[in-house]
């Protein structure tokens, strides 16, 4: 049989009291008279038949029984206290926690974000861009974006994009001292290059990119380096130079014309590409399962505008 409770007004008295080691600072605290208290504590001590308290010529102090009692009975009052907080908290909103490459979250994902808060406004997006591998589950994000072979064991793996790069600049640089208008004039201009450890063996690089269209560069491997992608983006729009970049980080530049692609031949396909990554141990919320289906959505708008440039 459950235990029957003490008076809550005696105890959170007595709880005072001892704390204070006064009545009068006790009533205080509690709003209300120290003969309040004192009634309240003589009440208490009546039911578990023995003093809490005793006088000395030091002041109030507690006696074996109080001092025992008021550790539990104070544990007891901040337990309360937090239950109380979290009942007068508003309904928790729904909520979904996204890993995602720095770069892809910045020139990819944020832009399109208020789309999704306007589709889905009872949804909070948690995002945390890093670049360790996908750590989901309890404890980690509901899912995550990476950018490789797809090879991702324990985990359920959609593809999301492929990918593809291209020379892309400042329209600044297609005029000038030095036009741009074929691939040999890249001599006379700032090479970018992109520098991010993703490990793909099918990007090519600023040497690589010219041997395929025959092009004889004095140095292919001189200029700027970045180890994020999108800081490669934002050199090219501050007319830096000429960067060798991800089309799908890119693109929105591309279509604002802060950024041209200078060749029309320019692109060239990788063998990496996005890809949305789940937990195999567990199904995804339906917040999560909102998400996917919102990013499948924005994927097929991007690959349809691909062939704009």
């Amino acid at each position: 049989m459950a235990r029957p409770l003490l008076p809550l007004n005696a105890l959170r008295a007595f709880e005072s009291a001892a704390r204070n080691l006064n009545f009068s600072r006790a009533a205080d605290e509690l709003a209300v008279t120290p003969g309040a208290v004192s009634q309240q504590i003589r009440l208490l001590e009546d039911i578990v038949g023995g003093p809490l308290f005793k006088r000395e010529a030091k002041g109030l102090q507690l006696t074996d029984l109080g001092r025992g009692a008021v550790p539990l009975l104070r544990e007891g009052f901040e337990r309360l206290m937090d239950a109380s907080s979290l009942l007068r908290e508003p309904p928790r909103r729904k909520q979904v926690s996204i890993s995602v490459a720095p770069s892809f979250a910045s020139k990819w994902l944020m832009p399109r974000m208020d789309d999704f808060h306007a589709a889905h406004p009872e949804i909070e997006v948690w995002i945390s861009a890093d670049m360790e591998p996908a750590t989901l589950g309890e404890g980690g994000a509901d899912l995550a974006v990476r950018y490789g072979p797809g090879d991702y064991p324990g985990h359920v793996v959609e593809r999301l994009m492929a990918e593809t790069v291209l020379p892309v600049a400042a329209p600044s640089l297609m005029d000038g001292k030095h036009p741009i208008r074929t691939p040999a004039d890249l001599a006379h201009h700032t090479l970018l290059h992109d520098m991010s450890e993703d490990g793909d063996p099918g990007r090519p690089d600023w040497a690589m990119w010219l041997k395929a269209r025959r092009v004889k560069h004095p140095d292919p491997r001189r200029g700027a380096r970045f180890n994020q992608a999108s800081m490669v983006i934002e050199a090219a729009l501050a007319g830096r130079g000429v960067a060798l970049a991800k089309r799908t980080l890119a693109q929105a530049d591309l279509n604002s014309g802060r950024l041209v692609a200078p060749f029309a031949d320019g692109s060239q396909a990788v063998d990496f590409a996005y890809h949305v990554v789940l937990p195999r141990d567990r199904p995804a919320s339906p917040s999560a399962v909102a998400f996917v289906d919102w990013l499948k959505q924005q994927a097929v708008h991007h690959d349809n505008s691909m062939g704009q440039l």
